[in-house]
This record gives C-alpha cells, sequence and structure tokens, in this order.
C-alpha cells in the first residue's frame, strides 16, 4: 500500500521523518509528513532555528537539522499542507503533547476534552487541549493537546465536540 492508492503513508515514509530514537525523548521536535514533491518552501523560510535546511530546488522535500529543532511550533502554522506536526514525548512519564494544525471553527478552548483521530480519521481516544496559537494572526491556528504516551505517533487530528472533521 502506497501514499497514492491509500492517502494514508506508509510505516517507511513515516519513520523516515522522524529524529533518531535517542533524541526524540529528550525534547519537542517537528515532524514533517509532507511527501509530495511541490513547489513549497515556507517551512524553510519561517524556521527562526535555521532547523530546516535549505532547498536545492523549491520542490524538495523539507528535511530538519534535529540537533537545531527546538519544537516551537512555528512552522506548523505556515505549512499550507497541514502536514507539520510538533510531537514532545518528554511532556510528562505518560503523556505527550502534539501541536497539531487545526483549520474548523469554532476553536476548542485550552482545557476542553476532544477526540484524537488518526490518519485515517478513526477515533484513537481522548486528549485535553492545552493551548491554541496563531488564531489571531491569520495563520493556521496550531492546538496543543495532551495526548497519552503511545498514541503519539498515530494522532494527527482532533474532532471538537462531536462535529466531524
Amino acid at each position: 500500500m502506497s501514499l497514492e492508492s491509500t492517502g494514508v503513508p506508509s510505516a517507511g515514509q513515516l519513520s523516515a521523518v522522524h529524529p533518531p530514537e535517542h533524541m526524540r525523548k529528550q525534547r519537542a521536535y517537528a515532524v514533517f509528513e509532507c511527501f509530495e514533491r511541490i513547489p513549497c518552501d515556507p517551512c524553510y523560510w519561517c524556521c527562526p532555528q535555521g532547523a530546516v535546511r535549505a532547498f536545492a530546488d523549491i520542490n524538495d522535500l523539507p528535511s530538519v537539522d534535529y540537533t537545531k529543532c527546538t519544537g516551537c511550533g512555528i512552522c506548523v502554522a505556515h505549512c499550507p499542507g497541514l502536514a507539520v506536526f510538533v510531537v514532545d514525548e518528554s511532556h510528562s512519564s505518560s503523556h505527550g503533547l502534539l501541536k497539531l494544525p487545526h483549520e474548523f471553527r469554532p476553536l476548542p478552548v485550552p482545557g476542553e476534552l476532544v477526540d484524537l483521530l488518526d490518519r485515517e480519521g478513526t477515533r484513537r481516544g481522548k486528549g485535553r487541549v492545552v493551548r491554541v496559537v496563531g488564531k489571531a494572526r491569520g495563520d493556521t491556528p496550531v492546538v496543543w493537546v495532551e495526548v497519552e504516551s503511545h498514541l503519539l505517533a498515530s494522532v494527527r487530528a482532533i474532532r471538537v465536540g462531536g462535529r466531524t472533521p
């Protein structure tokens, strides 16, 4: 199965866009689930740390220098393809923090419980909204959600108040 036939990236594609295992629990990091070569590079230009490597061609896929990435999430708000997420495995011993793009209205509010959805739209559990960023600047809003640690690799969207995304 491939992204082209299912709309969902393969395990191989996903493993290629994560930092090495030894770096994952040290601090938050960006995950670029961008697998299509298209003319796009806002992630490179918006990164204040210079963690997104320069593109040789505007059609290149993003590449991250994880020694520079702080997991700030600015790239999440600037990605027009909604393909960037920040994962923080160091949040607590039982929960992680996900920073997700969310373009649906109304936006959730801090403290609200939301449904956690995987890449196929299947409900995987509940998460608690910690913060909503970017709702006034015109960027894609970024919702910070506290998630059980074992769901960090699979959750990529939320459903607020029982609405279907």
